[in-house]
């Protein structure tokens, strides 16, 4: 009995030393540099957004802040390697609005994305252009509308792949106006967006910051915008509300870290990446880049997320969309 008291001593003693050993690291943090893990391609609307914030944050930190683009598989392969990163903070990952659609879908994925990972800071949000190619005569959302129905079943969109916002909210827009989408998935929206250029498929919601050079420059056709208001950069171009009452969908990107990192780390990252964010020449760029600063806690990054899954889950049910 003894012996077992002894123990138990030890364990705690251990663990109260490995508390103080935690909380000095992360004080002193960081001391190395760190890897901010993309699940997206180079050249894409959210690897130019995290470039921005990374050079931004190596001069703060002190440590240099080190993108590693790792694309496919809707994101997941980008979640698994920080998933399974240690939670010393020197592991980050950029999310959008595929890693809620993945819980929404309830896709088996090799981490828990309840335990695995946790929130630091929604960054941005950003409008989606529903796009089409100058090949396909439709020149607002309720022309598209009209040929969709009269030719059902042959007008393609493409995604990023599957589970992608580009794909759900496709997904919902077909759901609310009663039409047949073909849904051609890619690896990653750049891609999907050359096919799209080229003529190779017809339709494609696509974030702002991705479609507008080629809106702006006559290789896409603007329909619409996917949120409540117009966009000043596009001030002719009508939501799809304005069409279907209702509809909106937006995109974002936010940070999030392996399950457990000391909560000093979260809240020192938390403060540093939104001091950046509300800097005025950060503000302005991203300004440029069509996207709308965020921010908050990490508690209120995570009731955003929950909010965002439950919404999606309904659209995945309605459409009876199955990932398997």
């Amino acid at each position: 009995m003894r012996n077992i008291v002894r123990l138990v001593k030890l364990v705690l003693v251990l663990a109260a030393a490995n508390g103080v050993v935690m909380g000095a690291s992360a004080q002193n943090y960081p001391v190395k540099p760190i890897r901010w893990v993309l699940g997206f391609p180079a050249g894409g609307a959210s690897d130019i957004l995290a470039r921005t914030i990374a050079a931004r944050l190596t001069e703060v930190l002190g440590q240099q802040v080190i993108v590693d683009n790792r694309p496919g598989a809707s994101g997941i392969i980008a979640n698994d390697i920080v998933a399974k990163s240690p939670s010393d903070g020197y592991t980050m990952l950029l999310v959008s609005a595929t890693y809620a659609n993945l819980i929404s879908m309830g896709k088996k994925v090799p981490y828990d994305p309840q335990r695995d990972l946790a929130p630091v800071i929604l960054i941005t949000s950003v409008q989606n252009i529903l796009a089409t190619h100058p090949s396909l005569p439709a020149k607002s959302v309720k022309e598209l509308i009209a040929i969709a129905k009269k030719k059902a079943g042959e007008i393609n969109y493409g995604s990023g792949g599957p589970g992608t916002a580009a794909h759900l909210g496709m997904e919902l827009f077909r759901l609310t106006t009663g039409i047949n989408l073909v849904h051609i998935p890619y690896k990653g929206s750049p891609p999907a967006m050359n096919d799209l250029i080229a003529g190779r498929v017809e339709v494609m919601l696509a974030l702002s910051p991705l479609a507008m050079p080629y809106v702006r420059s006559g290789k896409l056709r603007a329909l619409a915008v996917s949120g409540k208001r117009r966009m000043p950069e596009l001030p002719a171009v009508p939501t799809i509300a304005e069409t279907v009452p209702g509809f909106e969908v937006i995109g974002w990107q936010g940070v999030m870290m392996p399950g457990n990192t000391p909560e000093l780390i979260v809240a020192r990252l938390n403060t540093e990446i939104g001091k950046i964010l509300t800097a005025p020449e950060v503000a302005a760029r991203l300004a440029k880049l069509e996207f709308q600063v965020e921010g908050g806690t990490p508690s209120n990054f995570a009731g955003f997320l929950e909010a965002e899954v439950i919404k999606w889950r309904k659209v995945i049910h309605e459409a009876k969309i199955s990932f398997d």
